[in-house]
């Protein structure tokens, strides 16, 4: 059973958002503000947070930024900021999806179960992308059935990439992913250097990537071709 964190100080938001999520396989916390969102968090296994930005003790994004330094929970973000910088901000600072008030609960349930379907991918050892062929726990990586020599932070920054396929991830995200405990002492350019030489051995024309994709201001995505 997997459990989802609601944190969201409009208490009939909160407890509708509760009910329409609600199922089977699914525990649903329910916290008012960011104190109460720590205790939980603190004491239980989170699969997921739903994450209000503008809270009674504090912004969201800013608590984001802050859980970003331990953990790798996913995050969505729910706020009435509708503004392009916003979204913007809470991707930077490392937020799964977001989504702008007023919603449609079908919506949200539909944004849960993907982020959620994201997150399990990441436990998953073979994939199967277009022509690639990845197993990542026996290290054999094939491209039209031609082997791929890949080093190990190629291989790390590869999985990431594939099991987050279609989702921006910021420079800070692939750079906390990939190098782990040693994030803090890697610096933007090593991943830009590993990024050209991930599309030199996988990419048909590495000038034009078909699958590593550059998003301008945000980060990168991967992607299934066109």
């Amino acid at each position: 059973m997997k459990t989802l964190l609601i944190v969201e100080d409009d208490r009939s938001l909160n407890k509708g958002m509760s009910l329409s999520l609600a199922q089977n396989d699914l525990l649903i916390l329910q916290a008012y503000d960011l104190a109460e969102a720590e205790q939980y968090i603190k004491e239980q296994k989170i699969d997921l947070i739903v994450l209000d930005i503008n809270l009674p003790d504090g912004s969201g994004l800013d608590y984001c930024e802050q859980l970003r330094k331990t953990s790798q929970i996913p995050i969505i973000f729910v706020t009435a900021n509708d503004m392009e910088s916003d979204i913007v901000t809470g991707f930077q600072l490392g937020g799964d999806d977001y989504i702008t008030k007023p919603f449609s609960l079908m919506v949200l349930r539909a944004r849960v179960k993907a982020v959620m379907k994201r997150t399990d991918s990441l436990y998953q050892n073979v994939v199967v992308r277009g022509p690639f062929s990845l197993n990542f726990e026996k290290m054999e990586y094939y491209k039209h059935s031609h082997p791929l020599i890949l080093s190990k932070t190629e291989q790390k920054l590869l999985k990431v990439l594939v099991v987050n396929s279609g989702l921006i991830l910021t420079r800070e995200q692939l750079i906390d992913k990939t190098w782990s405990n040693d994030a803090d002492f890697v610096d933007e350019n090593a991943l830009t250097v590993a990024i050209k030489r991930l599309r030199a051995k996988l990419e048909d024309e590495p000038s034009s990537p078909k699958y590593i994709k550059t998003i301008y201001g945000l980060g990168y995505m991967w992607k299934e071709g066109d």
